[in-house]
């Protein structure tokens, strides 16, 4: 159902776009249409997360013939797809190094929503590029801060104060800038199942932001969890993100090779901490679709880089440029 959802979303973003199903659900067959945008609302499947729908959005949405303004519901955290509060942490800034900024490039957050009943409603809108900006992302930099958000809906308020202390006493060993902020949501905009989670953000010097998020069991699944427990394993994973290193965290990898290969005729440059296996499925997708290969070079951590292996990722863009932009 989540993939029905995600097949009616793309339809509504385009203009003309036709897709035909089997009856046994085993072939799909899709012809592309326009990207049109525009100001939309699509109820996602409680399944999967919105950051499912919201990854896919986040390539297409620069492309558009219309600024796009969407508004989705459904599940704002769980313990699969990259939550919303990464993807604006992340994913936005990532943006904004390849030209696409502005005042209206932004996601928020109206209600949170957890599994599996769901309830969230999330805001994106991003504005419309004709071309995209080459960069050269070589040197991630030292860490400076650590930002964070603890949020807890139709649970005990406290619950967020606990992950918060349990992560500072990991995190406070290594930096002493570090501020978690709790949000707890009650009433309507908590949505219609308890739960608990964290996001954490490790900042750089250089603007490199690395991620990490936990969120709590859904209801009736699973054993409890304890928000001290969940709090030490975020900042753990968060310290494992740093420890994998490069210029663009592992959830983002993907979205960046993207935004590289549709840049202008110019090389683009990023450095990438190990490529995780959806990455590296990605690339050849953009092999067969774009014709286009990427120069790996693979970083010793002696190099003076500290942590783990690093691979130099190198293109040419294709020089796409937005043709349903309309010109003013």
């Amino acid at each position: 159902d989540f993939e029905a959802s995600f097949i009616r979303l793309i339809d509504k973003v385009t203009n003309g776009s036709r897709i035909e199903i089997n009856q046994t659900g085993t072939t799909l067959y899709y012809q592309p249409g326009l990207l049109y945008g525009g100001s939309l609302e699509h109820d996602c499947s409680p399944s999967r997360s919105i950051g499912y729908y919201l990854e896919s959005l986040l390539c297409l949405a620069p492309f558009m013939k219309h600024p796009l303004k969407i508004v989705l519901r459904g599940v704002t955290n769980d313990q699969v797809d990259p939550s919303v509060d990464i993807l604006k942490a992340t994913a936005l800034p990532l943006l904004k190094k390849f030209g696409i900024d502005g005042e209206s490039l932004e996601i928020k957050i109206n209600r949170r929503g957890m599994p599996p009943k769901a309830g969230g409603e999330i805001v994106f809108s991003c504005p419309v590029r004709k071309v995209l900006q080459p960069i050269q992302f070589t040197d991630p930099g030292k860490i400076k801060r650590i930002r964070g958000t603890a949020y807890s809906v139709r649970v005990s308020p406290q619950m967020a104060n606990r992950m918060v202390e349990s992560a500072r006493s990991i995190l406070n060993k290594f930096l002493p800038d570090i501020y978690i902020y709790t949000d707890h949501m009650k009433g309507v905009s908590s949505g219609k199942s308890p739960g608990f989670g964290m996001c954490l953000t490790a900042e750089t010097i250089n603007g490199t932001i690395l991620s990490a998020e936990l969120a709590s069991n859904p209801q009736g699944q699973g054993g409890t969890v304890l928000p001290e427990e969940l709090g030490q394993n975020c900042a753990k994973l968060l310290l494992e993100e740093v420890y994998r290193g490069g210029c663009v965290d592992s959830t983002n990898q993907s979205l960046a090779l993207l935004l590289m290969t549709l840049g202008q005729r110019d090389v683009s440059k990023v450095l990438l901490g190990p490529l995780s296996p959806y990455t590296i499925e990605f690339l050849r997708h953009l092999r067969s679709f774009f014709q286009i290969m990427f120069k790996i070079e693979t970083k010793t951590p002696e190099e003076d880089h500290m942590g783990g292996e690093k691979v130099l990722m190198t293109c040419v863009g294709i020089g796409f440029s937005n043709l349903s932009k309309t010109i003013r």
